[in-house]
């Protein structure tokens, strides 16, 4: 099926000979629009196919159509990964709708681009919906200015400790990122402290108050906002796992699917494999599988795991991928990793049995 549909799609052989520029341009964005439309659709087979094809597509068209194309695949959930990837790393003018949007690149992907290409690429990373405190440490670590001050005012940046150290320390000498900063939700006491001491006098007085004031009703607004981010819906809605369940199922025909392989999957950052094995093997469905790894409450999770006989190895490493590498602090990580240790198989089990029985009865 695969080679038939290549075959429909565009005769390499027939092209190459001809290297009509304008016809290899017409075929690129046809392909594309193709692709774009019928996605959701396609089964694993079909998106690998279409991702041979733009690949090699992308290689023999000019830049406008390289941008019709990054255009196209920034919006998809199952995007064909080795064209997004090839995207992402083109020149700035195309690689910046994918880099902004695409949530095929993993963070691996983000990282190294992050530290191998410049401010342009880091800039439109650095606007990312969500950004994990890895990618936001090279970020600030290896951009200008302009790359941390949109740093600053990404409220969907993850920023560590180091890192928002050094953010403040450059907005000694920045108004911009003093006022971005101000605004973020997530800056500790010692944040605060830091940024009054650098910060003009707006700023100082602005953060003061707030530091000094018991304002409930803007923590209250301020929660709400959060919730609203933050539900499982909006996480779980990045990710293919229609896509995942397939190939997952491939593998398993297989004998593939192991916890070898689980871990495998958490080590790449494939959270929708990731997903979709674990399910295979604790025999669950998927669905219901995403539900219990996107929560901040990882108990069911950690239940399930244990019941089935999965290592803390495996455990610990797929509460660091996915919706968790956002949503899990190192210290619920550390809690729920210890909660996981001293919880033997039997009891766990018997939670396990007792959900049955709320559920039956």
């Amino acid at each position: 099926m695969a080679e038939a549909l290549k075959t429909e799609l565009v005769n390499f052989r027939e092209l190459d000979a001809t290297a009509d520029s304008k016809r290899c341009a017409e075929l690129a964005r046809h392909v594309a629009t193709l692709f774009a439309f019928t996605s959701d659709r396609c089964s694993v087979e079909q998106v690998d196919t279409y991702d041979s094809v733009l690949l090699r597509l992308v290689g023999m068209v000019e830049i406008e159509v390289r941008k019709f194309i990054a255009e196209k695949m920034a919006d998809l959930r199952r995007g064909p990964e080795q064209t997004v990837r090839r995207l992402a790393k083109d020149c700035i003018e195309v690689a910046e709708p994918v880099l902004r949007k695409s949530t095929v690149l993993r963070e691996a992907d983000l990282v190294r681009i992050a530290d191998e290409m410049g401010d342009g690429h880091r800039c439109a990373i650095a606007r990312r919906e969500v950004i994990s405190e890895s990618v936001t440490d090279l970020l600030v670590e290896r951009g200008s200015l302009v790359v941390k001050r949109l740093v600053a005012a990404n409220a969907g940046a993850a920023v560590s400790d180091a890192a928002m150290l050094s953010l403040i320390s450059d907005a000694g000498s920045d108004a911009t990122m003093q006022m971005s900063l101000s605004e973020r939700a997530d800056l500790a006491e010692h944040h605060i402290g830091q940024l009054v001491k650098v910060a003009s006098a707006e700023v100082r007085r602005k953060l003061i108050a707030r530091g000094e004031s018991d304002d409930v009703s803007r923590l209250a607004e301020a929660a709400d906002i959060a919730a609203q981010r933050m539900t499982n819906e909006f996480w779980l809605g990045r990710y293919d796992f229609e896509t995942a369940r397939n190939r997952i199922l491939l593998l398993a025909q297989r004998g593939m699917v192991n916890e070898a392989a689980l871990r495998r999957f958490a080590s790449e950052d494939r959270f929708a494999e990731a997903v979709a094995a674990f399910a295979w093997l604790v025999r669950c469905g998927v669905e219901e599988t995403s539900h219990w790894m996107v929560r901040v409450d990882p108990e069911p999770f950690l239940i399930i795991a244990k019941a089935s006989g999965l290592s803390s190895i495996t455990v610990s490493s797929l509460l660091s991928i996915g919706p968790w590498r956002h949503r899990l602090s190192s210290d619920q990580r550390s809690q729920a990793m210890t909660k996981f240790n001293s919880m033997s198989v039997g009891e766990a089990k018997r939670r396990m049995a007792h959900w049955s029985n709320v559920v039956l009865n």
